[in-house]
């Protein structure tokens, strides 16, 4: 697959959240895919785990591929994909959120917010092993800026082994030296930002890391490790996913990560 955002980077772009498909998503006009498949009626796993095997295609295929996505979830698909290339990985996942319930300890029963211990391995009874995902384990993740926690998922997060950090720039990579130059998935949620500087996330979580702070984390995680693929997780509500601060948002983010991106201009313009 050819580099078309800049950089090195392969621009993939999943517009589904779970298994809903999110019509105002923005796709930059220098996207090399856009994952679209047709998924049948049934039950929202199922059609989760077709799509997530088709987010695994898309980045088996990339060099080095660059996802944007409308959930956390979708990070099954790429990490699946990498792990086709890469025996080892390491996660490097900034959130607000832990993403570390179960069912059996969620309070809301969503499933966006297992993302990360679907990774680990901790969601068997979830999915099949259609996507032949290995867990990663929880001495390869770093979580960063998680501060949103459901009670049972914070008493996971402190009997598991996965090193959380502050969205700091020297924290994160002081954690990097753990898995030292293991292959990283990076991933960012983007509602790890202060709320305030993000209007109409789905998940606001009040105060945090400014926008330029996690540019800087971005920045630096790409400098301090083997960032084979990353995901920024455009968790804004369907109405607002493609408000022009939605656009600015997403290009500043990429950009720390050293894609630059290009959008189709409006009608008219």
């Amino acid at each position: 697959m050819a580099d078309h955002s800049g950089g090195g980077w392969d621009l993939i772009v999943t517009p589904w959240h779970l298994d809903e498909y999110i019509p105002a998503f923005p796709v930059p006009a220098s996207a090399t895919e856009t994952i679209r498949p047709a998924l049948p009626a049934g039950p929202v796993p199922g059609r989760m785990t077709l799509l997530h095997q088709a987010v695994a295609g898309a980045v088996a295929r990339a060099a080095r591929p660059l996802l944007l996505s409308g959930d956390c979830p979708a990070a099954r698909g790429a990490v699946a994909g990498l792990q086709r290339r890469h025996r080892d990985l390491a996660v490097v996942w900034l959130d607000a959120h832990g993403d570390f319930n179960t069912p059996a300890t969620t309070i809301s029963g969503y499933l966006g917010g297992m993302a990360l211990a679907m990774l680990t391995g901790r969601t068997p009874e979830l999915f099949g092993d259609a996507l032949e995902l290995r867990p990663v384990a929880d001495t390869d993740v770093v979580l960063a800026g998680a501060r949103d926690l459901d009670p049972a998922e914070r008493d996971a997060l402190t009997a598991s082994q996965v090193r959380r950090v502050p969205a700091d720039p020297a924290a994160i990579t002081s954690a990097l030296d753990g898995p030292g130059r293991t292959p990283v998935y990076l991933h960012l949620d983007i509602d790890v930002i202060d709320s305030a500087q993000l209007p109409g996330l789905r998940f606001p979580s009040g105060p945090g890391p400014s926008l330029t702070q996690i540019e800087e984390c971005l920045a630096a995680i790409c400098a301090a490790g083997d960032v084979k693929a990353a995901s920024i997780a455009c968790a804004w509500l369907p109405d607002r996913v493609s408000d022009q601060a939605t656009r600015e948002a997403i290009t500043r983010l990429a950009r720390a990560l050293g894609a630059d991106l290009a959008w189709h201009q409006p009608a008219g313009h």
